[in-house]
């Protein structure tokens, strides 16, 4: 089966098109698909994508990638399936999965975000209203089948099409491993993200700042080149895919901190799960999908308010015993329902059953 993967992002780029679609494919591959990756975004524009301001010259970029996006699905109709992660095109309406429809090849929709949402970028500002996250409802009724991150996100799709299956965001548990470490003579408390997921951190800056006064511990932050918080000993990186499991292993306990919004409740918890897979005990916000793989007290902690953060993180640090045991109870959580060996091979019958449809 020949599949078109229409995709916004330049290839192991971007955390939930890797860790969707990019990581299944070795998986779905033994099964005989075969992958064609058409990203909306090219170098030119994602050098400059993520930076504030230069408006008009992302404009301009966007511009000419909405002309070569036009002219690549032109050939949509020699594949067997055309599959669409979040949306074709990085703004405007549907244009082209509208294009994509009118071909007749069966479409698979693939979202792990609330896109429907209207949401202000930190990079973009008011270029995200251009998103036109209504969109999102037509390219769900053109699709022969969609796939939804989480149980929210697949609530809203149904009110527009009732082939819909929670296909959660997964880990490669060969690669992601718990490795044996000494330990250490500081704990290192961690969170990774991304300049536009910085904010989620900033909820809790007050709850880091109250522990550094009491405790001695390293904070490392992975996505942003500078971040600090009095009384604590930071330490801000740049994500790099090439050492990324090496720089979450140094974190003794995960963060995953989100205000409760509408946007935040379609986050897929990848965070908790990469710290998870890592045998790293983690303590998230009791927000959409993270109260469904957090038990609490069982293989990792949910904390709402400051004085739960203050207390879990506390706890965490005080208890050698605690922490591997939740830890533990993490990793076996991922291996028995998040990880990529177990979940690709229902999509894979999923891909076949849309083909079947026409």
């Amino acid at each position: 089966m020949r599949v078109l993967a229409v995709v916004p992002s330049v290839y192991d780029t971007s955390p939930g098109q890797r860790f969707r679609i990019e990581q299944w494919e070795p998986i779905l591959a033994e099964g005989g698909i075969q992958i064609t990756y058409a990203p909306f975004e090219n170098d030119e524009l994602r050098a400059i994508l993520y930076q504030g301001g230069k408006v008009l010259q992302k404009i301009g970029v966007v511009t000419r990638n909405l002309r070569r996006r036009s002219r690549e699905l032109s050939d949509a109709g020699e594949f067997d399936l055309v599959y669409v992660f979040r949306e074709a095109a990085l703004l405007g309406p549907p244009w082209f999965e509208r294009k994509i429809a009118k071909t007749g090849v069966p479409m698979v929709f693939d979202f792990d975000d609330a896109v429907f949402v209207s949401y202000k970028s930190p990079s973009n500002g008011y270029l995200s209203y251009l998103k036109f996250p209504s969109k999102t409802g037509e390219i769900i009724r053109l699709s022969a089948h969609v796939m939804a991150g989480n149980e929210y996100l697949a609530e809203y799709a149904r009110r527009f099409n009732q082939s819909v299956t929670v296909i959660p965001t997964t880990i490669d548990t060969d690669k992601y491993t718990v490795v044996e470490k000494s330990e250490p003579e500081t704990l290192t408390v961690g969170w990774s993200g991304s300049f536009s997921t910085i904010q989620h951190l900033d909820t809790i800056r007050d709850v880091l700042q109250e522990l550094g006064r009491s405790e001695k511990f390293k904070l490392r932050v992975i996505g942003t080149p500078s971040y600090k918080v009095p009384n604590v000993d930071t330490e801000a990186m740049q994500w790099r895919s090439e050492t990324e499991i090496e720089d979450l292993r140094e974190i003794d306990i995960g963060l995953m901190p989100l205000p409760d919004e509408d946007w935040t409740k379609g986050k897929c918890g990848l965070k908790a799960l990469q710290y998870m897979a890592l045998g790293i005990p983690t303590i998230c916000s009791p927000v959409g999908v993270n109260s469904t793989i957090i038990k609490d007290g069982v293989n990792g902690f949910l904390a709402d308010t400051k004085e739960e953060w203050i207390r879990k993180i506390k706890g965490l640090m005080g208890s050698v015993e605690l922490r591997k045991k939740l830890g533990k109870a993490g990793r076996e959580t991922v291996e028995r329902e998040y990880s990529a060996k177990t979940v690709a091979p229902r999509v894979l019958e999923l891909f076949r059953g849309a083909v079947e449809t026409i």
